[in-house]
């Protein structure tokens, strides 16, 4: 952990002191006693004590300054204080802001016009606009319900878009391969570049959000998606549609970074979990409702180019929907909109939010959003083998694009269109696990209020579990029932419903898992874990046939399956001794002692 990253960690405890009560300090792992820190508020009269702390987070641009006068900020509401940490802790943790590395050698240039510099504001924290308390309406936690779930409905048509453009062009593979004259590997490319963009784009999208708010890149990678989409339709060669799926993949992913931000700014604690198992059902059948809709253009008089066509013409009514009536949902904009307005309607130019304050370095950029999630997947066993799991079942969801259509129209000589149904099998699994996480969410709250509101990371661990031996038992049902004919075509299909369920349990659960487990640091968790998952997602349907057809369909499932079992005891392990592991790590906050 390098000092920018201890200083993040210092700040959150410092924000907020109850959230980690009976969590270790990293600096403090090797002592005996945990003290909490009491919160502080600097000044310019500090006393010497706290002197060094404070110029060093100056240097970073991490102020532990009150965003108000000490007397009145120790009469806000808890719900307000909560807001205020968590937006500080996320763009610091985020996106660059560090006045240390925006410092210039050069002279100061001159004010102009012969006029000597201003002086400085008279207390700089009482021109910085806030909410009108935990209640303001602005506050997207406080919209109305109405509101919220229109919002909700339209960030989900645009989230299921990005994820059905995935694997629609999974239908038209063959079909393109023979259009180009090329191999069927190469057309498999064009699913495969769609999925490497969704590993690519969060490195801009991610910090692009936390800088700009939400609706900003949600609007132009709509945009730009649709574009794109179109550019692949009316292609004239392979290198054309090749590049605009990796480009369509690329703003892709933009819903997939920003929309589940978007729940977590309209939703708080008690209800978010809720929101969150809605999207990623999106997330997660988009994928799965494409082939057979794509199957059945391709086979129509429309042609392949028509699975494009369709995206395009989503993604340019999610577009116009986002334009039009996606309103700012991300806290710190909020109040840059509302600080604009402040200082034009009383021309005092001193008004601002504190988001305004924060200076860009691209190198810092780099640092928080692609260095420390390296650094992270490669030295924290949690996020390694979590990302690891993951990255096998989500190389899974899109392997199975190539391996239905082996068993399902190979196998069973369904067509193109029809072939795709049997995937109904798998989406039922998903939404069965989506639905028994939801049911299970009010006792998750109640364990959570009963330990103060500390969360413990491993209570999220048994659905993985269950997933777990549920996926693998899916893989090996397939492919010893959809490799002859003699087996009707539902026994496989059946399957789906396990390996279904396993992949919505281990992957939402586990993301949940990494999140309480790094708390400040789970964005980095987060970004490592889609980084290796987007890889694996593009990289599996490359070799699907092949394997598939070199080793015959059982022996190849049966391979896959043994592999997901080797991964099971993972989150088992994880259960039994992952506060042990956190205890050991510099990035993850621990319990001193099990809170079961």
């Amino acid at each position: 952990m390098d000092a920018a990253d201890k200083i993040i960690s210092r700040a959150e405890r410092d924000a907020s002191p109850e959230r980690f009560t009976h969590v270790q300090d990293p600096e403090k792992k090797h002592h005996e006693e945990h003290e909490p820190i009491a919160r502080t508020y600097t000044s310019s009269t500090s006393s010497s004590s706290s002197s060094d702390v404070s110029q060093e987070e100056r240097e970073i641009g991490m102020s532990r300054a009150p965003t108000q006068r000490e007397d009145v900020d120790l009469e806000r509401h808890p719900t307000a204080l909560s807001r205020i940490q968590t937006q500080r802790s996320q763009h610091s943790a985020t996106v660059g802001a560090s006045i240390k590395s925006r410092q210039s050698r050069r002279p100061l240039p001159g004010f102009g016009g012969g006029k000597p510099f201003p002086p400085p504001l008279p207390e700089r924290e009482e021109y910085v606009v806030e909410f009108d308390g935990p209640e303001d309406p602005m506050h997207a936690q406080n919209w109305p319900l109405k509101k919220k779930l229109l919002t909700g409905a339209m960030l989900g048509f645009t989230t299921f878009t990005s994820a059905f453009g995935s694997s629609i062009f999974s239908a038209a593979t063959r079909v393109v391969a023979e259009h180009f004259n090329v191999g069927l590997t190469v057309g498999v490319l064009g699913t495969s570049f769609y999925v490497l963009g969704f590993a690519t784009g969060p490195i801009l999208w991610a910090p692009f959000s936390e800088l700009k708010g939400r609706r900003l890149p949600l609007v132009l990678a709509s945009f730009g998606f649709s574009i794109f989409s179109l550019a692949v339709a009316t292609g004239k060669d392979l290198q054309t549609v090749l590049i605009c799926r990796f480009f369509s993949g690329f703003f892709g992913a933009c819903p997939l970074t920003c929309v589940a931000a978007v729940f977590s700014d309209m939703f708080d604690n008690r209800t978010r979990g809720m929101a969150i198992t809605v999207f990623s059902l999106a997330v997660f059948t988009g994928p799965l409702m494409a082939p057979f809709i794509g199957g059945f253009i391709t086979m129509s008089y429309l042609g392949w180019r028509w699975t494009e066509y369709i995206i395009a013409i989503m993604g340019f009514t999610a577009f116009t929907l986002n334009l039009l009536f996606l309103e700012e949902s991300y806290p710190p904009q909020i109040l840059v909109a509302k600080a604009a307005e402040l200082r034009r309607r009383t021309k005092n130019w001193g008004i601002h939010a504190k988001q305004e304050e924060i200076e860009i370095d691209f190198r810092e950029l780099m640092e928080k959003n692609f260095s420390r999630p390296l650094r992270m997947l490669a030295s924290e066993p949690i996020v390694l083998l979590l990302s690891v799991y993951m990255a096998f079942i989500y190389g899974i969801l899109y392997l199975f694009l190539t391996a239905y259509p082996l068993v399902f129209q190979g196998v069973h000589h369904m067509n193109l269109g029809v072939g795709g149904l049997p995937f109904f099998g798998m989406i039922l699994g998903q939404v069965t696990a989506g639905t028994l996480i939801f049911l299970r969410q009010p006792g998750y709250q109640k364990k959570l209020a009963a330990n103060g509101g500390m969360p413990v990371p491993e209570w999220r661990l048994p659905e993985v579990i269950a997933g777990g031996v549920c996926f693998a038992a899916g893989l090996f049902w397939f492919g010893w029932t959809g490799y002859k004919e003699d087996i009707h075509w539902i026994v496989p299909t059946i399957s789906g419903v396990l390996t279904g369920f396993g992949l919505m349990s281990i992957f939402l659960q586990a993301l949940n898992y990494l999140v309480d487990a790094y708390l400040m640091f789970a964005a980095s968790a987060i970004a490592a874990n889609t980084f290796l998952r987007s890889l694996c997602g593009a990289a599996f349907p490359l070799f699907a046939q092949q394997m598939f057809r070199g080793m015959g369909i059982q022996y190849a499932a049966t391979l896959l399956g043994c592999v997901a079992t080797v991964l099971i005891p993972v989150p088992i392990w994880f259960y039994l001794r992952g506060a042990k592991i956190r205890e050991k790590s510099v990035y993850a906050p621990t319990f001193k002692a099990s809170q079961d």
